[in-house]
């Protein structure tokens, strides 16, 4: 299988990222990470876990791999590598603008700007409210490139009861996304059951 990539800027949002690759993970998904400087500080804030202990946990795994931010002459950032994708989670307006307008000056912009231009599925997930015109039209600019703009929004129909609930919601929303599901567990699709029924785990 050719491996996910996930990339996490400095937005807020640490848990969907953290979600994101346990799932690939449980998938046995071989999936690359990459993570920026800010979004390394972002995690010990809302997680109050260091993300290198986190990191050391998944680099038990087989098929994880870490690449480092600066890391331009990883795998990654070649077009000749296959991937199955990738998605930024969660993607900040910074990183949004500079993948817009072709920036690429780490290994995490040049990841999405490589699934931009060798038309791979490029799943972003943005963080920020509220949103003025420029962030408006760096998103709408991605989009007719062909990224999915995937904000996290919770399904209300489901009436999750924790965090945790919208969290799974969004991840699954993502592995559709990524063309790794053709559509989300029937427990978390909108029906005349589901709407009223509460979350099943």
């Amino acid at each position: 299988m050719k491996p996910v990539i996930v990339g996490i800027s400095g937005a807020s949002g640490s848990m969907l990222a953290m979600e994101t690759v346990e799932e690939l993970l449980r998938r046995e998904m071989p999936t690359a990470l990459v993570c920026s400087n800010a979004g390394r500080l972002v995690w010990q804030e809302e997680l109050d876990v260091s993300f290198t202990e986190t990191l050391a946990l998944w680099q038990e795994h087989p098929g994880f791999t870490f690449h480092p931010i600066n890391d331009l002459r990883a795998p990654i950032a070649s077009g000749t590598y296959p991937t199955s994708g990738m998605v930024m989670v969660p993607a900040s307006m910074n990183s949004i603008a500079s993948v817009a307008n072709g920036l690429s000056s780490n290994l995490l912009l040049r990841a999405a700007d490589v699934c931009l231009k060798e038309n791979r599925r490029l799943v972003l997930v943005p963080r920020e409210s509220p949103l003025h015109s420029i962030h408006l039209e760096n998103m709408l600019k991605l989009s007719r490139m062909g990224a999915v703009i995937l904000p996290p929004e919770p399904a209300f129909y489901l009436k999750p009861k924790s965090v945790e609930d919208v969290v799974r919601f969004v991840v699954a929303r993502i592995m559709v996304a990524l063309n790794l599901d053709e559509e989300l567990p029937e427990n978390l699709q909108y029906g005349e059951d589901n709407g009223s029924n509460e979350w099943q785990n």
